[in-house]
């Protein structure tokens, strides 16, 4: 991992002062899309996940919640996910095209899921007539809720898990078992738990009543202890896959620093709901997955995807310079105008009471 590093340095070094800063810009729009994301994106597919693991009788009251939580960022949550898409398209077409290539089954269901999760919520909130097809939408809402964060996890530890074989000469090893392993598995079921814990916790503070509010403390410690099962699986994996993964998260300070924080901030969350405060709850949830990030990506920087024989690099397999140049200044200007107008949506949003459809 240094040899890597110390091969990212001497690259940089080759760069003139504008391109090294217009480099790293991009790779802070990068990380920082794919973590908004998976807060914003993973909470809003979490309020999916919510539903499908609550009875019958309360699944009304927590479709009401669950817009009124959601609706802030509906419009705007899929925004983080192109712009990390373009980012690899334009600034890094090497790893674009290799994850497209090798992972293709995997994005496709990701996007699948995508589809129709937003057709069945749309559909189902906004269909002009009330009929037998509200269930089928429910159902669609539900399971799409799950697949997709799923899938989202398998693409991501697919592409640190070493699986990726690009010599690979028979279609299983190439486009199956790059992705279909324990390990890329068990990440994916870690991503979904996170996103029903990110959930839960934001809907406590949308809960109209105490009662309400208790039923989603619950399901933010179900999804909070699955969190921790599937987090023991992904390391285990790791082990028994060779993938050093205790390595990345422990081996450094920067991983024990955030995992630390992680976990006392944790323990502050729980004791805030205890005493009935629920103000700090969302930052706090928003910042434990901002650690684990962190660890997760941290240590084996700048490389972003394993190879089974190799790794593609975000400073090695970086676009042309003028190219970077122009991608990292229309990131600039184009947050200048995209994020106070997000802030104002969700601003907006917060200040505007729920108006029940009908349904």
């Amino acid at each position: 991992m240094i040899r890597n590093r110390e091969t990212a340095h001497s690259i940089i070094r080759s760069f003139n002062h504008s391109v090294i800063k217009m480099l790293y810009v991009v790779i802070t729009f990068l990380w920082t899309s794919i973590l908004l994301y998976l807060l914003l994106g993973g909470a809003d597919f979490g309020a999916g996940i919510i539903e499908l693991f609550t009875s019958k009788k309360n699944k009304a009251v927590t479709r009401k919640t669950l817009y009124s939580a959601i609706g802030p960022i509906w419009e705007a949550n899929h925004m983080w996910l192109i712009i990390a898409i373009v980012i690899l398209f334009v600034g890094f077409p090497v790893i674009y095209s290799t994850m497209s290539i090798y992972l293709h089954i995997p994005l496709t269901v990701m996007l699948m899921g995508i589809i129709a999760r937003g057709t069945a919520f749309t559909f189902r909130h906004y269909d002009a007539v009330v009929d037998d097809m509200q269930s089928i939408y429910n159902t669609i809402f539900a399971i799409s809720s799950f697949i997709t964060p799923l899938f989202l996890g398998i693409i991501a530890g697919s592409a640190v898990s070493g699986h990726i074989d690009p010599e690979a000469d028979t279609f299983l090893e190439a486009y199956i078992f790059s992705w279909l392993n324990w390990f890329s598995v068990a990440v994916g079921l870690f991503t979904t738990s996170i996103c029903g814990f990110l959930a839960s916790v934001y809907l406590i503070g949308e809960a109209e009543n105490d009662a309400n509010r208790l039923r989603f403390a619950h399901k933010a410690q179900f999804f909070n202890i699955a969190a921790v099962v599937c987090g023991i699986l992904v390391f285990t994996a790791a082990y028994f896959e060779r993938i050093p993964l205790l390595e990345w998260v422990f081996g450094n300070w920067v991983g024990r620093i955030a995992i630390i924080a992680a976990t006392l901030s944790l323990i502050f969350m729980w004791y805030q709901l205890y005493q009935g405060k629920i103000r700090l709850l969302r930052p706090l949830a928003g910042f434990q997955v901002t650690m684990i990030l962190l660890t997760t990506t941290f240590r084996h920087f700048p490389n972003i995807v394993i190879l089974k024989n190799g790794y593609l690099s975000l400073m090695e397999h970086s676009g042309q310079e003028k190219t970077m140049q122009a991608l990292g200044m229309a990131l600039l200007l184009g947050s200048v105008f995209i994020l106070p107008a997000l802030f104002y949506l969700i601003y907006s949003f917060q200040n505007k009471p729920y108006q029940e459809s009908g349904h």
